[in-house]
Order: C-alpha cells, then sequence, then structure tokens
C-alpha cells in the first residue's frame, strides 16, 4: 500500500488527484491511502436531500463554507480544518470484491485507530460510520464511497479537533437526533490531524494487510 499526503488541500484539487490515482489502480498499480485535510467545504452525496441544507449556498460562502456535488454515497457532510481524511483508493478485487464487507473494513480501520488513543469506537446500524458513547452516541468518522471498475473512490472523514460547531449548520449525513463528536472531545486532550496519520496509516496496514 502506497500512501500519498496531499497536506492541506481544497477538496475539487484532491477530487482531481483521486481520479488521477484512481486511473492508475485501474490500470494495476498498487492500493493507494491518501490522507488530506480539507479547506471548508460541504460535499454533497448521490443520496442527498435538499432539507438537510440548512442555509443557501451564498449564505455557507459567506461563512467561508464551499458547497460541492460529489458522486459519492450518502447525504451531505462537512470537511474542514481539523479533520483527517482519508481516501483509499484501492482494487477491491484484491480484498474480497465485497461491497458491504468493504464498508465494514473501512470502518474497522477506523476503530482500530482510534485506539491509539484510548477510545473504543463501534458500529451503529444501519448508519454507516464509527461511533463512540452511548446514550445517544456521537458519530466521529463519517464514510462515503464510489466504487468504479471495482476501484474505491472517496473515504472516510474523521473528526481530530475540527470546529464541531460547523456540524450545526447542516443535518449531517441526513441523521437526526445524532450529534458529532471529535477526538479531542472524547480525550479531553487536543489531538490534530498530524497527531492521528500514523496510528490510522498503521490501522490501514493492520486491516488490509
Amino acid at each position: 500500500m502506497r500512501i500519498v499526503d496531499l497536506g492541506r488541500a481544497g477538496y475539487l484539487p484532491a477530487w482531481e488527484e483521486q481520479k488521477r490515482i484512481a486511473a492508475d489502480v485501474m490500470e494495476g498499480a498498487e492500493d493507494t491511502l491518501v490522507l488530506v485535510e480539507h479547506d471548508p467545504v460541504l460535499t454533497l452525496g448521490a443520496s442527498f436531500h435538499e432539507e438537510n441544507l440548512l442555509f443557501s449556498t451564498p449564505e455557507y460562502a459567506e461563512r467561508g463554507i464551499e458547497v460541492v456535488r460529489t458522486d459519492r454515497g450518502g447525504d451531505v457532510t462537512y470537511h474542514g480544518p481539523g479533520q483527517l481524511v482519508l481516501y483509499p483508493i484501492f482494487d477491491l478485487k484484491r480484498h474480497g470484491q465485497d461491497l458491504h464487507k468493504w464498508m465494514r473494513d473501512l470502518e474497522e480501520a477506523v476503530i482500530v485507530g482510534i485506539r491509539h488513543f484510548g477510545l473504543e469506537g463501534w458500529r451503529f446500524p444501519p448508519h454507516t460510520g464509527v461511533w463512540l458513547g452511548q446514550a445517544p452516541p456521537k458519530k466521529v468518522a463519517a464514510i462515503g464511497v464510489k466504487v468504479k471498475r471495482w476501484v474505491s473512490l472517496h473515504g472516510i472523514a474523521l473528526n481530530c479537533a475540527p470546529d464541531v460547531s460547523a456540524f450545526d449548520l447542516i443535518v449531517p449525513c441526513g441523521i437526526v437526533g445524532y450529534g458529532v463528536t471529535s477526538l479531542s472531545q472524547e480525550t479531553s486532550a487536543p489531538v490534530s490531524v498530524e497527531d492521528a496519520k500514523a496510528p490510522l496509516s498503521a490501522a490501514f496496514c493492520q486491516v488490509f494487510g
């Protein structure tokens, strides 16, 4: 597995890089994990519902937040500073060629990775992602993907230390009644994007070999 760290990047330039890497993987290149921290953006997935945007696009722009339609699964989510985004551009023919298994394995990689910080994440069916706490749980990692010719695009957004109030501007992932949290909130200590890169990369190596 190759790891590509884009540092801080806008959503659309990172998307172009994803597509370039995916074309190589489709031709037989090695699986590639892209790490990036995005500028503030709301991404709208294939299952997006208009009512889950609580403001207009110009109002989001006034707040410095871009709005971008994407072809990943899921509804609306927020990306921004303090959030580690992981794009595993993998050939799923090498990993079971099973979409349900792929989603569960992505969740497992996050669950394994955040144990480094003393946190035990868990699944909360039918809602894809990784959750922390109880009564009610809060989401710490959102997952949305697209698979083309059995190569996966898009991926995981792990909240390390973002401004979680940004999630109040939307209905995150279209899920009502459940909040969003971060590694920093749950550990009561600052956890940066840089802090999370190594344990999450190691977790991918562990889960996917």
